[in-house]
């Protein structure tokens, strides 16, 4: 298929980088994942050697890929760390961005949620079985890091998103990687341990899991965005909490 935002004629060695692009964006290959060997790679592509190392070439100048010593070539970080970015720091040290992100949120992940059902593979829902199990097992353990807890209930989001086949999304997801797990650890950490929440969003992930799954497009949207407004009432909540018992002690220290 011709695409209309590149030049109709291209080298072999720009088909070749193309083809791995498309591996790359359709989540085949990962953010550091090793290339398969070259043997494996041409096989698969059904491309000669030269042509092969022509194209690597490409994607090196690009930046695609990196090759080192005694490693091989793997996919290259493809978008900035937090750190890199002023604006992601900007975003992480105001509390008000929780609300925000929970926003975003609501929002790709409804439509994840729906395409999944829709789009989502036989393979695409094996790989959430296991996520979503991951996930439960790190739920039932009293003594999980909740960091590593944050990490497992975003990978179980992640693959519905993967499950959407649309690589944008995936990769819009992926790039707020950093600001969305900050969400999740706020949830974690503090909702998991009161038990009416805990079990709120142990059936909030149910119902998700199942309308994906059983390719109920309309409920898996609606059981997405119930998830996040869910997460995003709750933390309010405990905010109003906070804010009324620090106004009862200065009365009752005589501030006011």
């Amino acid at each position: 298929m011709l695409n209309p935002l590149v030049p109709e004629k291209r080298q072999i060695a720009d088909v070749v980088a193309e083809r791995i692009e498309r591996l790359i964006i359709d989540g085949v290959l990962k953010v550091g994942q090793a290339l398969p060997s070259e043997r494996r790679l041409c096989e698969k592509l059904g491309i000669s050697r030269s042509a092969m190392r022509e194209g690597l070439r490409v994607l090196r100048g690009r930046g695609i890929i990196e090759t080192s010593q005694g490693r091989g070539s793997f996919v290259a970080q493809l978008s900035g760390g937090h750190d890199a970015s002023p604006l992601m720091h900007l975003f992480n040290s105001q509390p008000r961005t929780l609300y925000d992100l929970l926003e975003v949120r609501a929002l790709l992940e409804g439509e994840s949620a729906r395409l999944a059902a829709l789009r989502g593979t036989e393979a695409d829902f094996i790989l959430l079985r296991r996520r979503y199990e991951e996930m439960l097992a790190a739920h039932a353990g009293e003594a999980t890091d909740p960091r590593e807890h944050a990490r497992l209930d975003h990978a179980f989001h992640l693959a519905i998103c993967e499950a959407s086949h649309n690589p944008v999304l995936v990769h819009t997801l992926q790039s707020l990687t950093d600001l969305m797990l900050s969400t999740v650890f706020a949830s974690v950490n503090n909702l998991y341990h009161r038990p009416a929440q805990k079990r709120q969003i142990d059936r909030q992930h149910s119902r998700l899991f199942h309308a994906v799954t059983e390719r109920l497009p309309d409920q898996a949207q609606r059981a997405a965005r119930d998830h996040i407004h869910g997460i995003r009432d709750n933390l309010k909540e405990i905010e109003q909490e906070e804010q009324r018992l620090v106004r009862a002690t200065m009365r009752l220290e005589g501030w006011a």
